[in-house]
């Protein structure tokens, strides 16, 4: 199985800590010329002395103005691109539907949502320019809250089942050219995000911390949280030969996650 991504130009959104940063970190293992953005300036300076191969900008992928700056860095890099990772995403708030400020939608649906069509509609001409011969993979990061749907996570589940149909729907209109379009669906990563999410949960239920995880572990069949080196996996196979025919699909990486709670 050829999973090399030697002289793949990629671009991962949020790719200084947590998820992106396996992503990124996973290419460039394989080959890859890797480029991140993320709005942690602390976390791009720490992936700069670790990783001084991959070049990074400052950027908020919810603001327009920044994708614009951050495409002109890439285009000034690479010259081109062959797979945009949209990886960038906040949790959301954990509230009622009613109790939930307009505000905090508005933001969940900027990062999670609105960020990934900014960065897509930059990224399409430099995937078309490559030909339909080489073509180009563009990876969604949508969440099992895309398939399951998230009590009191309204926002982060919209966003989620949003992220799917515009995945499906570009993978149909870019196919012709050439480009794969995929979303990969992680269930409960280990990690700082989902520790707040169990706690925020558990103040709401009234239960404790311990508690709130051993019920979200037994909505898992394997009883297991995944790995951010789990997602970037799949990632990498996506974006590679090993996965050229795959396009238009929502791949869950979870354990073989049943319900939400």
């Amino acid at each position: 199985m050829n999973t090399s991504a030697q002289g793949l130009r990629v671009l991962v959104t949020a790719g200084a800590a947590g998820i992106g940063r396996a992503i990124a970190q996973t290419f460039a293992v394989n080959g890859a010329r890797v480029h991140i953005c993320d709005v942690d300036q602390t976390a791009l300076e720490t992936s700069a002395r670790e990783r001084p191969d991959i070049s990074r900008s400052l950027a908020d992928v919810s603001q327009v103005e920044d994708v614009e700056r951050l495409f002109a860095d890439v285009k000034l890099q690479f010259g081109g691109l062959d797979v945009l990772v949209n990886n960038a995403g906040i949790a959301g708030p954990t509230a009622k539907v009613e109790d939930i400020q307009p505000a905090d939608w508005e933001r969940c649906i900027a990062v999670d949502l609105n960020g990934m069509f900014y960065c897509t509609r930059l990224a399409m001409p430099l995937l078309k320019a490559n030909g339909r011969e080489r073509g180009g993979s563009v990876i969604n990061l949508s969440s099992v809250a895309g398939r399951l749907g998230f009590g009191m996570r309204t926002p982060y589940a919209a966003a989620k089942w949003g992220v799917v149909g515009f995945t499906k729907s570009l993978a149909i209109e870019a196919g012709p050219d050439g480009i794969r379009v995929n979303c990969i669906q992680p269930g409960d990563v280990e990690g700082e995000r989902i520790e707040r999410v169990i706690k925020a949960k558990a103040a709401a239920f009234g239960v404790t911390p311990d508690q709130q995880k051993q019920t979200l572990l037994d909505t898992i069949s394997l009883r297991t949280f995944v790995s951010a080196q789990d997602i970037a996996n799949m990632a990498l196979f996506l974006a590679t030969e090993a996965g050229r025919h795959i396009s238009g699909q929502a791949l869950s990486v979870c354990g073989d996650k049943q319900r939400a709670i």
